[in-house]
């Protein structure tokens, strides 16, 4: 029998070799073919000599694609290859596309960026620590300035930990940290929240808004919230850099991540970004809506700008650049363009790489001359992002007492500060530890410690501790940021209220100095 069989399995074999071959050589007839080829060839040595499993790369210029190619693997185990319209996990390219969602409903009067979040939310409200409620809008939500946490947790499906309902997450973790305006804190949650808001807003469940309102409209196939019915077959399997198999995972902030995409399909998405308006997509915004989009209205502590869900920035060749990225476990994800030259890149992995900015690189020294930076996205820091400075001794100094507010319980805790490198913290009943690393800038004290908190998300596993609080007049507060050691699997990062005041100065016996910067 085996030899009978022998021919048709050899038959199948070369069909999937020819197949894998083809991915990578073979590409139709496109303007501008030969320029890319010393990509091609980075990314088939790439292929060979690495773990990264496939690429995916499309390249639009002045209303055409002119190249678009998969490379490798999509699924190794079951040799399907790569194309330009096979789905891949996109991360936080999500955040544009679901900002687009947004805007749709917005152009429709069903909701005003400029009101209170907090508006279209359920009986569950976003819980203001710090500020003026009223402040915390959907455009700030929006560009990281609400005053939202870091915040990213997956679920895998081999776990029995399911994302619980939006309503439990934003009770317990919907918690302003920082004044809205204050700060840019870029935050996977904010985007939950605005999922939230838009199958709210819409009528029916976010899935379903955004392939009826964005993603048929504008032609977009092979582009789903999670991988949608029907498109199974052609997604891109995420793999670990070691080369393992990723199980499927989720979110509780779909907005933020759960968007997957086929470079074909994405770099379309950014056409109609550059106002490009192919004969086969419907105008789903107007071209006020888009410039909107892709105003900086805030800024980072790197000096880059962020919209409505677009970064904004003039890293490529200096000219005034979209853009976002995306990167989590199995996943890394690039697209750009420059509206002024009518260009875009999409450049898409389904494993943690550093090949998708080089790539990114290499295309665009192809398609654009260097140039001095237009000055049309020029930002300065925010506050935030100014050097290690000694804060006066006699704002910081002394024992601080309040307490660690989670979602179960209010715990005690002290904060005793001799110097930044002696600074310990007292949690509940549990000993007296050091606050390792402390560092002090911006008018934030950052330091590590030690400990335990009554925290179901952990899921079993270890965590590390992290205080980031604001001096202001005479208390501290800000997030507990727990983090999940990665254990062979993507962390999490949720965050905790902190508020504590100062139950003393420092003592009489310690020479009147300013603290150490340095931790």
């Amino acid at each position: 029998m085996f030899r009978r069989t022998r021919p048709s399995i050899l038959k199948r074999r070369l069909a999937i070799v020819s197949l894998f071959v083809l991915s990578v050589l073979v590409v139709a007839p496109l303007r501008g073919e030969d320029q890319f080829e010393p990509v091609r060839q980075r990314i088939a040595k790439a292929l060979t000599d690495t773990n990264v499993p496939s690429i995916a790369v499309a390249v639009a210029r002045e209303g055409m694609i002119v190249w678009e190619q998969g490379f490798g693997w999509a699924d190794r185990e079951n040799r399907v290859p790569a194309s330009e319209h096979t789905l891949y996990s996109l991360a936080s390219i999500s955040k544009p596309i679901t900002a687009t969602g947004l805007m749709v409903l917005k152009e429709r009067g069903k909701l005003d960026l400029d009101k209170p979040a907090n508006d279209y939310l359920g009986d569950v409200k976003l819980r203001v620590r710090v500020g003026d409620p009223a402040e915390a809008t959907l455009r700030r939500v929006a560009n990281h300035t609400a005053g939202l946490p870091l915040h990213y947790q997956f679920f895998y499906a081999d776990e029995s930990y399911r994302a619980p309902a939006r309503d439990e997450t934003i009770r317990r973790y919907g918690n302003l940290v920082t004044a809205p305006g204050e700060r840019f804190q870029y935050s996977n949650l904010g985007y939950g929240v605005l999922d939230y808001v838009i199958e709210r807003a819409g009528g029916r469940k976010f899935a379903d808004v955004m392939r009826e309102e964005v993603f048929l409209p504008l032609g977009m196939t092979h582009t789903s919230v999670d991988v949608g019915p029907g498109l199974e077959p052609h997604q891109a399997i995420r793999y670990t850099p070691e080369g393992r198999r990723i199980p499927f995972y989720d979110f509780d902030h779909p907005g933020a991540s759960a968007v997957f995409a086929s470079a074909h399909d994405l770099v379309r998405f950014a056409m109609f970004h550059m106002k490009e308006h192919l004969a086969d997509q419907r105008p789903i915004l107007s071209d006020a809506a888009i410039d909107e989009m892709q105003v900086a209205t805030a800024h980072s502590p790197g000096g880059g700008g962020y919209g409505v869900g677009w970064g904004v920035n003039d890293a490529n060749r200096g000219y005034h650049s979209i853009q976002h990225s995306g990167g989590m476990p199995g996943v890394s994800t690039l697209c750009s363009f420059v509206p002024s030259q009518r260009v875009a890149v999409v450049v898409l992995c389904n494993t943690g790489s550093p090949l998708v900015g080089y790539l990114n690189d290499m295309i665009y020294k192809i398609v654009l001359p260097e140039r001095k930076a237009e000055g049309g996205s020029s930002t300065k820091g925010s506050p935030d992002s100014a050097s290690n400075e000694p804060p006066p001794r006699s704002q910081l100094l002394g024992r601080w007492k309040g307490s660690l507010s989670t979602y179960k319980n209010d715990v005690p805790l002290v904060l005793s500060i001799k110097a930044l490198d002696d600074a310990r913290v007292k949690l509940g009943k549990q000993l007296e530890t050091l606050l390792s690393d402390a560092t002090y800038s911006g008018g934030y004290l950052r330091g590590r410690f030690a400990g335990e908190i009554d925290y179901d998300d952990a899921r079993g596993r270890g965590y590390q501790l992290q205080l980031e609080l604001k001096l202001r007049d005479g208390v501290l507060n800000g997030p507990l940021i727990v983090t999940t050691l990665p254990d062979g699997r993507g962390s999490s990062a949720t965050s905790h209220w902190v508020n504590l005041k100062r139950e003393s100065g420092p003592s009489e016996s310690q020479p009147a100095t300013t603290a150490p910067a340095g931790g």
